[in-house]
C-alpha cells in the first residue's frame, strides 16, 4: 500500500500546486472512477473559456508548471484525451499532484488502469485526496479490500465527500457498524447519494421500530380482546388490487416511514436533502412520507419531480393523489407514463379504472401488461373481471395463478368460486392457504365451511381465529357459540367486538343480554320526565338505525314504555314498512290505543298477512264489533290456523260464536 512519510520525504511534489486553483472536483464518468482536482468553474461562459484557455496555454507554453496542471484538466474536462497528456505529463513531472491525479484518471479512460494507479499512488502520497479515493476504488475493483479501505480512509479523513461515501459503501458491504458515521460525514459534505443512502437506513430503523410497536400492539389487543375491548372494523370487499398512494410509491424496496420517532425525522431531513439535489428516489420517498402526514400539495409536488426525472413509481403514486383529488384524466396520463416505463401497479390502477368505465377489454390489457410486469395482482384482477363478466373457467384459471404465486386474497377468492360450483373438497385447501397467509376472510370462510358440515368445534377454531384479528361476523359468530355454551360474559365481549366493528346483529344480540340483566322498569306515569336511556336501549338503538328490524321493534316498545307515544310510533312504524310484522302489530296497537282503528286495522291486516296469528285475532274482533260477521269469521279462522295456542283457542271461540250468530 505504500509509506506515505517515505515518498513525502523525496520532496519530489510541490506541495502548494493543490492551492492555485479552485478547489472542486471535476467529476469524470462513472468508469473512470475519479475526479479531476483542478478546473475552472463550470458556470464560466464560452468566451470566457475561450480567453482562460488561451492565457494558460501561453503560460504553460512557456513552462509554468500550475499552467500546465490547469490547462491539461480543461482539455480533460472537454475530452481532449490527446490535448491533455502532454500537459499534465509536464504538469506532474514538475511535481503537481493535481496534475498526477489528472493524469491518472485520464490513463484510466484510455484503459491503462495500472499505469493509472502509479500515479493516483504518487499523488495521494502527495496528499491528494481525489487521488487516494481513485486509488482505494481502483484496489476494491481488483478485490483488495485491505488497501482499498486504507486509501478510502486516507481519503475520507481528509474530508473528501466521494472518499468517505466509497468507504461507508465498502464498511456497509462488510456489515461494520462504522459504515453508518462515514456515510454521514458524505451526506454532511453533500454527497447525495449519501443523503439518501443514509435515509433509507434511518427509515428501514424506523420501520422495525414501527414493526416491534405494532407486535406488542397486537399483542395488548388480543390481550384485550380476551377482557372484552372493543375490536377494529373490518369491512372487506372483493375489489382490484392496487396498491395506492404511498404503498404504491414504496412497494419496490424494503422499509418504511412509519411517520415517527427520531429516526423516521432524520430520515426525512436527509431524504429532503437529497431529494433538493435531484435524487430522484429520495423525491419519491419525500413524497411518500408528506402524503402520509396529509401534507398532499407538498406530497404532489416531489411526486411530480421524481416522475419527471424518470420514475416511474412517483409517476404511478402522483396518478393516486390526482384521482383522490377528483382528476382522473391527469390520473391515468401519470399512470399510462408509469405502466409504460414497466409499473405493474399502475398498469393495474388503469386496468381497474378502465373495468370502472365498462371498458373491459382495456382493463383486460392492462391487467395482462401488470401480470407481465411481475405484479401478482394482475392475475388475481384478471380473475376478477372474468368472474364478474361469468367467465368462470377462464376465472379460475387467473384466480389459480395468482394463488399459486402466493397471493392470500386469489387463494381465497378461488375457493370460494369453488365452493360455488360445488367443490367443496377442492375449496378447503385453498382456504386453508389464504387462511395460514393471513387472509381474515378465508379463516372465517373455513369457519362457514365447517359449519355447514356440521363440525361446530373446527368451525369455532377458525370463527375464533377470525375474530382475534378483528374479523366483526366472526366475533358474531363466537358470541353466538359461547351463548349457546352458557358463557355469557365470554359471548358479552364478542358481542361488544362484533358491535363495535358495525355488526346490527350484535348490537341486538348484545342489548337483548344486557336487557335480560335489568330489573324490570317501573311503570311511566303520564307527566313524569322521561327518565334517560341505558346502554342496553343505546345498543338497540344503534341496531335500528342500521336497519334491524328486530331492533327497531324493541326501540318502539322500549320508548312506549317511557310513554314517548311518538317515537315509539315512529319505529313501529319503519319497521312496519320494512316488511316487520311485529312492527306492524304493535303500530296498529298504538294508533288503536289513540282512536285511530280504521288505520290500526290496515297495519293489523298487514301484520296477519304476514303470518301474525294476533293481528288476525284483532282484525276478527274489530269487524265482529262492526257487524261484518263474514269477514270477522274469516279472520278469527285464519288467527285459529295461525296461534300460538292462546291465539287459536281464542280465534276458535270467536268463531264458533260468529258461526252461530250467522246460522241463527
Amino acid at each position: 500500500m505504500g509509506d506515505k512519510a517515505t515518498l513525502l520525504e523525496t520532496g519530489r511534489f510541490a506541495q502548494p500546486a493543490d492551492f492555485a486553483l479552485p478547489a472542486a472536483d471535476f467529476v469524470v464518468p462513472a468508469e473512470s472512477v475519479s475526479s479531476v482536482e483542478s478546473v475552472q468553474a463550470a458556470d464560466e461562459d464560452e468566451t470566457a473559456d475561450a480567453v482562460e484557455e488561451a492565457r494558460q496555454r501561453l503560460a504553460a507554453e512557456a513552462g509554468d508548471a500550475e499552467a500546465m496542471s490547469v490547462l491539461g484538466a480543461m482539455l480533460l474536462r472537454r475530452g481532449d484525451l490527446d490535448g491533455a497528456e502532454p500537459y499534465l505529463r509536464g504538469a506532474t513531472a514538475a511535481g503537481d499532484r493535481a496534475a498526477a491525479n489528472n493524469l491518472g484518471v485520464l490513463l484510466h479512460q484510455r484503459g491503462y488502469a495500472d499505469e493509472a494507479a502509479s500515479w493516483w499512488r504518487i499523488a495521494a502520497v502527495a496528499g491528494s485526496a481525489a487521488a487516494a479515493h481513485a486509488l482505494g476504488r481502483h484496489h476494491r475493483e481488483r478485490g483488495d479490500e485491505p488497501a482499498a479501505e486504507y486509501w478510502l480512509r486516507q481519503s475520507a479523513e481528509q474530508g473528501h465527500a466521494l472518499g468517505a461515501y466509497a468507504l461507508a459503501d465498502l464498511l456497509e458491504h462488510r456489515s461494520d457498524a462504522a459504515a453508518e458515521r462515514w456515510m454521514r460525514v458524505a451526506a454532511e459534505r453533500g454527497h447525495r447519494e449519501a443523503a439518501y443512502r443514509l435515509a433509507r437506513e434511518l427509515d428501514q430503523r424506523a420501520e422495525q421500530e414501527e414493526r416491534a410497536a405494532a407486535r406488542e400492539g397486537r399483542r395488548i389487543a388480543r390481550a384485550a380482546f380476551e377482557i372484552g375491548s372493543a375490536s377494529r372494523e373490518a369491512a372487506r370487499e372483493a375489489r382490484p388490487v392496487v396498491r395506492e398512494g404511498r404503498a404504491a410509491a414504496r412497494a419496490a424496496e424494503p422499509g418504511a416511514d412509519n411517520g415517527v420517532g427520531g429516526a423516521a425525522e432524520e430520515a426525512e431531513q436527509w431524504y429532503r436533502q437529497a431529494a433538493a439535489r435531484g435524487h430522484r428516489r429520495a423525491a419519491l420517498h419525500l413524497g411518500a412520507i408528506l402524503e402520509r402526514r396529509g401534507e398532499l400539495k407538498e406530497a404532489g409536488r416531489w411526486y411530480l419531480t421524481s416522475a419527471k426525472d424518470g420514475e416511474p413509481r412517483a409517476a404511478c403514486a402522483l396518478g393516486f393523489l390526482l384521482r383522490d383529488a377528483g382528476d382522473t384524466e391527469s390520473a391515468a396520463v401519470w399512470w399510462l407514463r408509469a405502466a409504460q416505463e414497466g409499473d405493474g401497479n399502475a398498469a393495474n390502477a388503469l386496468g381497474a379504472l378502465h373495468a370502472e368505465r365498462g371498458e373491459t377489454q382495456t382493463a383486460e390489457r392492462w391487467y395482462r401488461a401488470a401480470m407481465d410486469a411481475g405484479d401478482v395482482n394482475g392475475a388475481f384482477n384478471l380473475g376478477l373481471l372474468c368472474a364478474e363478466q361469468g367467465r368462470t373457467a377462464q376465472a379460475e384459471q387467473w384466480y389459480r395463478r395468482a394463488a399459486y404465486a402466493g397471493h392470500r386474497e386469489a387463494a381465497n377468492a378461488l375457493a370460494i368460486l369453488l365452493l360455488q360450483v360445488g367443490d367443496a373438497s377442492g375449496a378447503e385447501p385453498w382456504f386453508s392457504k389464504a387462511a395460514e397467509a393471513g387472509s381474515v376472510d378465508a379463516a372465517f370462510n373455513l369457519g362457514i365451511l365447517f359449519a355447514g358440515r356440521g363440525d361446530d368445534v373446527k368451525a369455532l377454531v377458525w370463527y375464533e381465529r377470525a375474530a382475534a384479528a378483528g374479523h366483526t361476523e366472526a366475533a358474531l359468530q363466537v358470541a353466538i357459540a359461547r351463548l349457546r355454551d352458557g358463557d355469557e360474559r365470554a359471548a358479552e365481549r364478542h358481542l361488544r367486538c362484533a358491535a363495535g366493528g358495525g355488526s346490527a346483529e350484535a348490537a341486538y344480540r348484545l342489548a337483548a343480554v344486557l336487557d335480560a340483566r335489568r330489573p324490570p322498569a317501573p311503570a311511566h306515569e303520564l307527566g313524569e320526565p322521561v327518565r334517560e336511556k341505558n346502554e342496553c336501549e343505546e345498543w338497540y338503538e344503534r341496531a335500528a338505525s342500521q336497519g334491524h328490524r328486530r331492533a327497531q321493534v324493541r326501540v318502539g316498545m322500549l320508548a312506549a314504555a317511557r310513554g314517548d307515544v311518538v317515537e315509539a310510533a315512529r319505529w313501529y312504524r319503519v319497521a312496519a314498512e320494512s316488511g316487520s310484522r311485529n312492527g306492524a302489530f304493535n303500530l296498529g296497537l298504538l294508533l288503536a290505543r289513540e282512536g285511530s282503528e280504521p288505520e290500526a286495522a290496515v297495519w293489523w291486516a298487514r301484520a296477519a298477512d304476514a303470518g301474525h296469528g294476533r293481528a288476525a285475532l284483532r282484525l276478527a274482533l274489530v269487524y265482529a264489533r262492526r257487524g261484518e260477521l263474514v269477514e270477522g269469521k274469516r279472520w278469527a279462522d285464519r288467527a285459529a290456523a295461525l296461534g300460538p295456542a292462546e291465539v287459536a283457542e281464542r280465534a276458535a271461540r270467536l268463531r264458533d260464536a260468529l258461526r252461530d250468530e250467522l246460522s241463527a
